[in-house]
């Protein structure tokens, strides 16, 4: 067994598919500072692929979750259409490693700081991570059907 401490605030929006669905059903009708504990079956988790090299596949998750807010937050960005330059519909490894690089330099609020560069050049196991998660038909793009981040089925 693995046992990860974020110990951290975690900010989405519920039901826009930002996380997996056990965290979408499992917090539904929360109140602000009720504690839960979930367990989230591999159906509703990552499934029998996993995610990466941190969550074998068919994992059952298991979470101690407390509600500190709940705030407005503006729509949705649809991330699809941002990473998918081409507009074909399908991000290319490419397309993920280029989108990735502009939000870590956002991030660091334009500037590409020691720390940025150094994140950079470590980024391609990242993209093979999300590649193995996303590409679920392993044909090297994700399509928009395969894509589990936000987006809006607008294209």
């Amino acid at each position: 067994m693995r046992i990860f401490d974020r110990d951290q605030p975690f900010t989405f929006q519920l039901g826009a598919g930002q996380v997996i669905k056990g965290w979408d059903q499992g917090l539904t009708d929360m109140c602000v500072g009720e504690k839960r504990k979930l367990t989230i079956p591999p159906e509703l988790g990552y499934g029998d692929r996993g995610a990466g090299n941190v969550i074998p596949g068919g994992a059952t998750l298991l979470f101690d979750v407390e509600l500190i807010n709940i705030g407005d937050s503006p729509p949705t960005t649809n991330v699809f259409k941002e990473i998918d330059e081409n507009k074909d519909m399908q991000l290319s490894r490419e397309e993920v490693s280029e989108y990735l690089k502009k939000q870590m330099v956002a991030a660091d609020g334009g500037q590409e700081s020691e720390d940025i560069k150094n994140m950079i050049a470590e980024h391609d196991k990242l993209v093979e991570e999300i590649f193995q998660h996303e590409d679920k038909d392993k044909n090297g793009y994700i399509s928009h059907d395969e894509f589990s981040g936000p987006k809006h089925d607008e294209l």
